[in-house]
């Protein structure tokens, strides 16, 4: 069967888009949110065995036309072939994911996230990091608190790395760290091969699915968890005690349809 290829008119209809075209921060603002509130991130395929296709026809054909969510490298991938095409300047860059990870630890490098310039002036949108994928581009400042439709961010300097931080009540939580590198496609092929296959891969062990919701609230499941979580990081979570109950989830809450008899081992589940 043909992938079908990139179509922007589509994509418009799948994040339910319908204002102006033009390059300009607003619209730069209303897409990342649009795209973090329609589109889920979810790592289901990696738990189905099912190889990573970073191809622009592939995530478009997955993302948009099948109705499936994906991680950074198939979210940010199209979020930068969505851009380019409406005539942003725009860049990927390297980074390393650092959700509730502490200093002294040091992930791999295994997310991307862009970059884009507008009037003089260097913006960040990430619509690929899970439970603190951003709902609004944040400038490239590292002096000034920053705020989105969801948690305040910042990014701070220190010993020469730049750490992207979410504020829940009056503390900060670091969301990734990098240096600016750009991270052209075949170092995001390696990325997606250490992501998708390596057998310490965070996402072989886990399940995870994300989407930002209406008045700053987010929604997750983590492995056989549920949770609500409010702007202010209150969560309110639900166990999922079956199989057919994660099906129902998946449905409702994140518009991902997977047949009754899906093979989708999630680690520590009750129903495994």
């Amino acid at each position: 069967m043909t992938t079908p290829s990139f179509d922007l008119d589509a994509y418009f209809a799948r994040i339910n888009y319908q204002g102006s075209r033009d390059p300009s921060l607003e619209l730069l603002h209303a897409l990342t949110a649009a795209h973090t509130q329609s589109i889920p991130f979810e790592n289901l395929d990696v738990l189905l065995g099912r190889p990573i296709d970073l191809s622009v026809d592939a995530v478009f054909d997955k993302l948009v036309v099948k109705r499936r969510g994906g991680y950074c490298f198939e979210q940010n991938g199209l979020f930068l072939h969505v851009l380019k095409t409406l005539g942003f300047v725009v860049a990927p860059l390297s980074a390393r994911v650092r959700i509730q990870r502490p200093r002294d630890y040091l992930p791999p490098r295994t997310h991307v996230f862009l970059r884009v310039e507008l009037d003089g002036k260097s913006w960040l949108t990430d619509v690929g990091v899970g439970g603190l994928s951003l709902t609004s581009a944040i400038q490239l400042d590292t002096h000034h608190e920053q705020q989105t439709p969801h948690e305040p961010r910042r990014i701070v300097r220190e010993d020469g790395r730049l750490f992207h931080q979410a504020r829940f009540g009056s503390e900060w939580n670091d969301v990734c760290e990098f240096t600016l590198e750009e991270m052209p496609l075949i170092d995001r092929e390696l990325g997606n091969w250490y992501t998708s296959a390596h057998p310490q891969s965070s996402f072989k062990a886990r399940l995870t699915v994300a989407r930002a919701a209406p008045n700053g609230e987010r929604l997750t499941i983590l492995n056989k968890e549920f949770s609500t979580r409010k702007k202010d990081g209150r969560a309110e979570t639900t166990a999922i005690h079956s199989r057919s109950q994660l099906l129902e989830i998946l449905d409702t809450k994140f518009g991902i349809q997977l047949p009754n008899d899906v093979q989708l081992n999630v680690p520590g589940s009750p129903w495994e």
